[in-house]
């Protein structure tokens, strides 16, 4: 049991989760991920702040030593900003509301960091421990802050800040105006604030977004004031303005201090509210912890491993805790605020997406383990019904496509999901480039080759959901043209994807990426890849293709990303993944990194394409472990997965599902969905089992080279 609840002892799990992501020079380079508190999805997630975040930087590194506050955080992934934070600081003496001045050292050794639990001891400047604890349910978060005897202790609420607009750099600054009030009498400081760094992405200006807050304190204040651009003014009790904070303090014996904040995204008494619904008076740290904890195990332990190491364990439930975080509630008892129209509905909804990354992994594992929150999730994206631009492409066309095939289809509005992805453009050059060319332009859209790709598998989603709903004609078009636009930007010259202008030109091969370059894309076929194994030469021509994208040092699965692939993707998982600092070898992108190797080396299939019924493909992945069973919400069996000698022998021999032989490497959603005994035969050498499956022969190689020489000749 890895999150055994015990009564006496509430906040303490049996594998704490190391700070895998949460290290490195660069966030971007080791995960870019914090030691968060909140339960699963939580809308607001509690991190000790060790520096002052914004786009690309995280609020707690590592690396760093002294932690300036405790903040409510809603920054949803390392490229995105920070919106509507507040940060809890404990302090003693002089009240110190500047970021630089407030800062208190601490050792390792005294932090303890889980997925309920937080707790550090630091040092004020007279040498005196302070020690802070902290969990957190969804919308309000728990604080007990320890003082030394005779210290003059008080808690300090940062409102607003100097917000950083940009990226890499702390260069350019707006200051959102916020406002704060105290009352001794509730013991409570309320307030707004209406930071948004993202806002410059778009596409709304959300004029009345805001973050709203209820901080409820357990002791009685015996004085108090407000802070403005770093300028005390005690006894006051009501203020607005830029640089905001409000402060209370305590008699010397009030040795233990406890706060619990209640945040909203509508208002301050709906803050008031949630604060007295999910933490009310009268609730202990512990008893907070222990309802957070048993959400935390309702999921994590759903899966049970056989032949792992503590390390391997430790890598496998903070992979599926970060795979569990995003997107994140942002609704309130119902209703929730919409940037896009500035205005509260009643519904659930939620935000934090990230789906240019997650569409490839982490939306199926959560299809398998958390479907409960599928349909209102889909239905969250189809009250917005348009998107960000954050990134290119359109994938939650393939996010509704997958929850349809897997059965949801009934559970959200599939006629407006289909509305929205065939009648609603949000693809640049969507209209006038790409339909009538067949390839986004580089010479008049960024990222054109990149984009192509991308909307090449759009419309292949777009055509499986049309075929879904028996608009027989649309699934026609759609998917012919998914097929034809790939195909208009391989060079067959070259053997790559590579831009094309208007005029039909090559832009160059170094031209119109994203975040990648040839070397990457040109596999970025997912709906066809026997097309592009035959544009490539064959299955031999493949292959070899394959060994210099390895062997040439161009994998970047820090960016995300058949014996011999066995090989290649075991190595990039026990390397890229582990259970030190520095355990993720890239960006984690709102859990998708950690959902690729949970599906690699626990769960041994992929969600690799969205044809029905082929959901996964499992010739490319070999399990790690002897045994996993898997209790699957709402299946009547378990999923067991038996791999006996996976540590050690590397290639698979076999494969059956309930007794029967899989020739292919080719599982489908609905052998597992509900449950089934699967048994891998292990070999210690390389294997023929599943090596024919990506394409057919030399004649279809030649009609696809072919296919594709006419086809381009005809656009010239």
């Amino acid at each position: 049991m890895f999150l055994e609840v015990v009564a006496d002892e509430p906040t303490q799990p049996r594998y704490c989760f190391r700070m895998i992501g949460n290290g490195g020079i660069t966030p971007d380079g080791s995960g870019g991920m914090i030691p968060s508190v909140a339960p699963p999805f939580g809308m607001t997630r509690w991190v000790a702040q060790t520096r002052s975040n914004y786009v690309s930087v995280t609020p707690y590194n590592h690396t760093d030593r002294e932690i300036h506050g405790f903040q409510a955080t809603h920054q949803p992934a390392i490229w995105m900003g920070e919106s509507a934070t507040f940060t809890v600081v404990p302090g003693t003496g002089e009240v110190k509301p500047r970021f630089e001045d407030r800062a208190m050292k601490f050792e390792k050794k005294d932090e303890q960091a889980g997925a309920v639990y937080y707790k550090v001891q630091m040092t004020d400047e007279k040498g005196g421990e302070v020690k802070t604890e902290m969990t957190a349910t969804s919308r309000v978060g728990h604080l007990r802050f320890t003082f030394p005897k005779n210290s003059d202790p008080f808690v300090l609420l940062e409102v607003t800040r100097a917000s950083v607009m940009g990226y890499d750099s702390p260069t350019n600054f707006t200051y959102p105006v916020g406002s704060v009030h105290i009352d001794p009498v509730a013991r409570e400081i309320s307030g707004n604030n209406p930071e948004r760094q993202d806002f410059l992405i778009g596409p709304n200006p959300a004029p009345s977004f805001s973050g709203y807050f209820v901080a409820r304190f357990d002791v009685p204040f015996v004085s108090w004031g407000v802070a403005r651009n770093g300028s005390i003014s005690a006894n006051e009790i009501d203020s607005t303005g830029a640089q905001l904070s409000g402060y209370v303090r305590f008699a010397d014996a009030s040795s233990a201090v406890n706060v619990r904040v209640g945040v909203s995204f509508i208002s301050v008494d709906q803050a008031r509210r949630n604060l007295e619904n999910e933490v009310p008076d009268g609730l202990s740290l512990e008893e907070t912890a222990y309802e957070t904890r048993k959400a935390w195990k309702d999921k994590l332990e759903t899966i049970a491993i056989e032949g792992a190491t503590k390390e391997n364990l430790t890598t496998f439930y903070t992979g599926f805790f970060h795979a569990l975080q995003y997107p994140y509630e942002q609704s309130e008892e119902g209703k929730y605020y919409s940037g896009y129209d500035d205005t509260v509905h009643d519904s659930d909804s939620y935000t934090g997406y990230s789906i240019w990354d997650t569409f490839r992994a982490a939306w199926a594992w959560q299809i398998l383990f958390v479907p409960e929150r599928i349909p209102a999730m889909v239905t969250s994206m189809l009250q917005d019904y348009k998107e960000t631009n954050i990134m290119v492409g359109t994938h939650a066309d393939s996010l509704v496509a997958e929850a349809v095939l897997k059965g949801f289809g009934d559970k959200f509005d599939a006629e407006l999901a289909y509305e929205a992805g065939v009648g609603y453009e949000v693809r640049a050059g969507l209209s006038t480039v790409y339909a009538p060319k067949g390839w986004v332009a580089n010479d008049i859209h960024s990222e054109a080759a990149s984009r192509t790709l991308d909307y090449a598998y759009d419309d292949y989603a777009v055509a499986v959901l049309a075929a879904a709903l028996n608009k027989t004609a649309d699934a026609e078009s759609f998917g012919t043209r998914s097929h034809s636009a790939y195909k208009s930007i391989f060079n067959n010259g070259t053997g790559f994807m590579e831009a094309r202008n208007a005029s039909g030109a090559w832009a160059g091969q170094d031209q119109g990426w994203t975040e990648g370059d040839m070397w990457a894309y040109t596999f970025d076929v997912p709906h066809d890849v026997p097309g592009l194994v035959a544009l490539k030469g064959g299955n031999a021509s493949f292959v070899d293709f394959l060994d210099q994208h390895f062997d040439g040092g161009h994998n970047a699965h820090t960016n995300e990303a058949t014996s011999k692939t066995q090989q290649r993707v075991r190595d990039i998982a026990r390397e890229d993944y582990n259970d030190t600092i520095d355990g993720l070898s890239g960006n984690e992108d709102c859990g998708q990194m950690s959902a690729w190797y949970l599906f690699r080396a626990y769960v041994p299939f992929f969600p690799y394409t969205l044809d029905d019924p082929v959901m996964f493909l499992s010739a490319f992945f070999r399990p790690f472990f002897d045994k996993v069973t898997i209790n699957l919400p709402g299946a009547p069996r378990p999923l067991v997965i038996t791999s006996k000698g996976a540590p050690t022998k590397k290639y698979v021999k076999s494969l059956t599902i309930d007794g029967i032989p899989l020739v292919d490497p080719v599982i489908t959603h609905a052998q597992i969905a509900h449950g089934a005994n699967i048994v891998f035969e292990m070999s210690d050498r390389p294997q023929a089992w599943g090596s024919a499956t990506i394409a057919r022969g030399e004649d279809a190689a030649r009609e696809g080279r072919e296919h594709t020489e006419r086809a381009q000749k005809a656009e010239l």
